[in-house]
């Protein structure tokens, strides 16, 4: 254990005297939370609707005031008052406005002679996603207003009530799972394989050759130590993360165990799994053009960022032995469900055999020849 000890020491004093190391193995993954968190949050706010009335009738009126409630509350769209729908379409053409509403002459008559009023909405659809929320919006709100005042006694049509599990979720405390695994895999991938690799090309192992560590000594100092950096790391992130997205599960005692107890498991399959890859290769240059290819084949099979029944089946193959996957699920188990640790047990249980499994491996394929 002293001889294990040292070689631990030595990679741990290593990572510390590199701040900036440690520092942008950290800034990625925050980074990535805090863009792409508020970038694609699912939830348009703000946009420019122009609204042309034809009609100015009671109905109209009542319409504008559902739109100023509308951009008072939930603020997806505020109203501007156009005179004319040519320039309004002209102008969601040229992008100054996202959306036109056009309230056609004798609107109000129509409605209350319930022959069959209509309302005009001009969208660009070159942007899918403001195209269809608005849409969706407006969709929404007509229904609103369509529907009875007094409902009947019976039921012309079938009603679907959506429960909802858990609170909110917005797309930042989504993304928080996987950026707690990105942050364990970058710091395995820079504090663990690439170190590894150019201490191999420097010649730091070939002190190694004179000593009486033994292989395995030898292997599973460094990948203790790659562990505890990759610890570090996701510990760090959960606390930030957590705190950035507004979860206060941190400061329950039990969920903190078990998301300590899904750090260390992750850390050591991540660890295990790159060790595994790095152990035969002497290049330098190999790994930093491998990590591209792991980053694509490991990252977005996850479901971290889609689900996974929405992959062919060949990706769908490679999310069952990704290790991505099973920390992404724990973390979304314990951060945004409150699952406990029966939700986590298999998860843990694969990270653990995995991480073990793939250093068993790796073990006899070290070289401590040069």
């Amino acid at each position: 254990m002293n001889r294990m000890s040292a070689i631990i020491e030595r990679e741990m004093r290593k990572f510390f005297r590199s701040p900036t190391l440690m520092i942008m193995s950290l800034m990625m993954p925050l980074l990535q939370l805090v863009i792409m968190g508020n970038a694609f949050g699912g939830k348009i706010v703000g946009a420019k609707v122009a609204v042309i009335d034809y009609d100015h009738g009671p109905e109209a009126v009542r319409l504008r005031e559902a739109f100023n409630a509308i951009a008072v509350n939930i603020k997806t769209f505020k109203t501007i008052d156009y005179k004319d729908e040519v320039q309004a379409r002209e102008d969601v053409r040229t992008g100054r406005i996202d959306a036109a509403v056009v309230i056609p002459a004798q609107y109000s008559r129509r409605v209350y002679s319930q022959d069959a009023p209509e309302l005009g909405l001009v969208v660009d659809n070159s942007d899918q996603f403001m195209s269809g929320s608005l849409e969706a919006e407006m969709q929404s709100l007509v229904a609103a207003l369509t529907s009875p005042v007094i409902q009947p006694r019976l039921a012309n049509s079938i009603a679907l009530e959506i429960v909802e599990l858990y609170p909110y979720v917005n797309y930042m405390k989504f993304l928080l799972p996987l950026t707690i695994s990105l942050a364990m895999y970058i710091s395995v991938m820079i504090g663990g394989g690439m170190l590894y690799i150019d201490d191999k090309a420097r010649g730091v192992h070939e002190g190694y050759l004179v000593t009486p560590i033994t292989k395995f000594e030898l292997v599973f100092g460094m990948n203790i130590a790659g562990s505890m950096k990759a610890v570090l790391a996701g510990i760090c992130i959960t606390v930030i993360g957590s705190l950035m997205a507004g979860l206060g599960v941190i400061f329950h005692p039990l969920a903190l165990a078990e998301l300590l107890c899904l750090i260390v498991a992750s850390s050591i399959a991540f660890n295990g799994m790159m060790f595994l890859l790095m152990v035969r290769v002497d290049d330098p240059l190999v790994p930093r053009a491998m990590f591209g290819v792991l980053n694509t084949l490991l990252l977005y099979p996850s479901g971290g960022m889609y689900p996974i029944a929405a992959f062919p089946r060949w990706l769908q193959a490679i999310s069952v032995i990704d290790p991505f996957t099973y920390c992404v699920h724990g973390f979304k188990a314990v951060l945004l469900k409150d699952g406990g640790f029966v939700a986590i047990q298999y998860d843990l249980l694969f990270l653990f055999v995995f991480g073990f499994g793939t250093l068993l491996i790796a073990t006899p394929l070290f070289k401590r020849t040069l």
